[in-house]
């Protein structure tokens, strides 16, 4: 890499990121081939495999500039840039590889969503449009392979499929979102470079007309997603991604976690030009003191210790409404965090507020979340029909890694089936939502899941079986013979008959329980409990059986009911009764 020294002779360029989605096929590349006259490192299908399936299966960057757009500088202010630089990260299509294209989602401002205009919306370009509304806030629509369509029906078949395009995003971010048609490589991949692509002077003006001053903050920790790593001999290793926040100077010390090293910065590149420093959005190759290149193909680089690597979390969850499958708790799904995807069992739990014992129906709120707060275990998770329509209730997850996974705090969480058929006409991500909380220690179901005070609601139920004295009963039923029966001395129970009493202890080795009755039984559950004891005692003759006389009375007997909440992760199993 050159010497960064000379980088205040560079042009002002403002980087903007362009993300391109879209079905397997849909000439994702070709578009940003058309586009591009500075490719980088990344760019254009330099995987061997790739080139093999002539399919995108790593994230290509590539890049053009154009003078800076008038309506731009005024939002400037002060700062005045000479150019504007389209960043455009070529998102890979094959159903496969959704979890790299959850990855390069993260540092989009604006989506392009490229639809092949004869086979139209395809199951992957639904999950494209799914990812990009959870991540980006513009996006443009691309009709592609114009040219294959015979002349005399183009514009009607264009028009058709402009208007299809719009309904589909009718109830989406995207309504009302700009869809063009162009032919980014006439004849097909396989044609001769010499056919001119049609529509891509018209597609440049419209993405500058779309461009806005993205949000940069060069404040806070440094973090950096990788999407190539090689080495220089005698240099160094370079590193090229994106940076996802804060920034980097030449002598700056960064960590790359996935290797737990620290490495110091020697120079700095934005496409093949060297720069002192870089901030936030800005896509950069990083030379640093030589590490091994094929350690790091992909992850992040980050501000030594910003970085935290969790055995569990508590994310805040939506569901995503396309997903066709049940939401379980205990159930295991494909995580992505940060930049990776790792597999995790989740747990599914609401908020138990007041005078709602059950946490049911609380609508969404904001990502908040306190272990000062009382939650209730959910078996699965809850969606309420409100006057008709659809609402979402604010729910959260536990989450439980296969392996520990290194992420920024807050950030996006997808859940996803990705074993789920690839050609399967089925939504295959699930959830989506926040991280709020991490577990750092390996041992956290010790020593922190107890602090979660996430409830079980249960109810056991048993009959009166004879009453020793006014202020006693005993009960049969309510447990096994080998119940711990400690564990519920001191529960209150109710009798159907209306009476509240104390459980005192044991009758016997079968599980009988002796209850107090404080207030005493009254004259009536008296009557009925000693009518149906001397029935049950008075036996019968030989002929007739003394079950029909107790079947009479067994039909009404004075049941016992409790009550009592169990918190999952306490690791006394205390009962709790509100």
């Amino acid at each position: 890499m050159a010497d960064p020294g000379n980088s205040s002779t560079l042009p002002k360029t403002l980087n903007f990121n362009v993300g391109v989605l879209g079905h397997v096929d849909s000439g994702k590349t070709s578009l940003a081939r058309a586009l591009s006259s500075t490719a980088s490192t990344a760019a254009f299908d330099k995987n061997p495999q790739s080139k093999e399936r002539g399919i995108t299966l790593d994230l290509g960057f590539s890049a053009f500039t154009v003078p800076f757009p008038e309506h731009l500088s005024e939002a400037c202010g002060d700062r005045k840039y000479e150019s504007l630089q389209f960043t455009l990260v070529d998102c890979p299509g094959h159903a496969s590889l959704i979890r790299t294209i959850i990855g390069g989602a993260q540092i989009i401002d604006l989506m392009i969503l490229v639809v092949d205009i004869v086979k139209g919306m395809q199951t992957q370009t639904a999950e494209c449009l799914l990812i990009g509304q959870l991540t980006c806030s513009r996006m443009v629509v691309i009709l592609n392979k114009i040219d294959l369509l015979p002349s005399d029906k183009r514009q009607g078949a264009i028009d058709k499929m402009t208007k299809r395009m719009h309904k589909t995003l009718e109830n989406t971010r995207f309504k009302d979102c700009p869809v063009i048609a162009v032919a980014a490589k006439p004849g097909g991949p396989e044609a001769p470079d010499t056919e001119e692509a049609q529509g891509i002077t018209d597609l440049i003006e419209l993405l500058k007309a779309q461009a806005f001053l993205p949000h940069r903050d060069p404040s806070g920790a440094l973090l950096m997603a990788v999407d190539h790593c090689f080495s220089i001999r005698g240099q160094g290793t370079v590193i090229t991604g994106t940076i996802l926040q804060g920034s980097l100077s030449v002598n700056d010390t960064v960590e790359i976690p996935a290797l737990k090293v620290t490495r110091k910065v020697k120079s700095v590149q934005m496409f093949r030009k060297p720069v002192s420093s870089a901030i936030q959005g800005d896509r950069v190759g990083v030379c640093v003191t030589q590490f091994d290149p094929k350690l790091l193909e992909r992850g992040v680089v980050c501000t030594p210790g910003s970085l935290r690597t969790l055995y569990a979390a508590v994310i805040s969850v939506q569901k995503i409404e396309y997903y066709r499958g049940a939401l379980s708790s205990r159930a295991k799904f494909h995580i992505t965090i940060g930049h990776e995807t790792v597999m995790a069992r989740i747990s599914f739990f609401n908020r138990v507020l007041p005078g709602n014992q059950n946490g049911d129906c609380s609508p969404a709120s904001q990502d908040s979340f306190s272990f000062a707060w009382e939650f209730h275990h959910l078996d699965e998770f809850l969606t309420c029909q409100a006057e008709g329509e659809r609402r979402e209730l604010q729910q959260w997850a536990l989450l439980e890694f296969e392996r520990p996974v290194t992420c920024p705090p807050l950030c996006l969480v997808i859940g996803s089936r990705l074993d789920s058929d690839i050609h399967g006409n089925t939504c295959r991500l699930a959830f989506h939502g926040k991280l709020l909380e991490g577990f750092e220690d390996k041992n956290y179901t010790e020593t922190a899941l107890p602090r979660l005070k996430i409830s079980k609601n249960k109810q056991k139920e048993g009959a009166v079986e004879r009453v020793t004295d006014d202020y006693t009963v005993i009960g049969r039923n309510l447990f096994k013979k080998e119940t711990n029966l400690q564990l519920f001395v001191g529960l209150k129970v109710t009798l159907s008959t209306g009476e509240t009493g104390t459980i005192e202890g044991s009758f016997g080795q079968s599980g009988k329980i002796k209850i107090r009755i404080p207030e005493g039984l009254k004259e009536e559950t008296k009557q009925l409990l000693s009518s149906t004891s001397k029935k049950k005692g008075k036996g019968g003759t030989k002929n007739e059986s003394p079950k029909s006389e107790e079947t009479k009375h067994d039909s009404q007997p004075v049941t016992i009911h409790l009550n009592f909440k169990r918190y999952i992760y306490d690791p006394h199993k205390k009962m709790v009764q509100s």
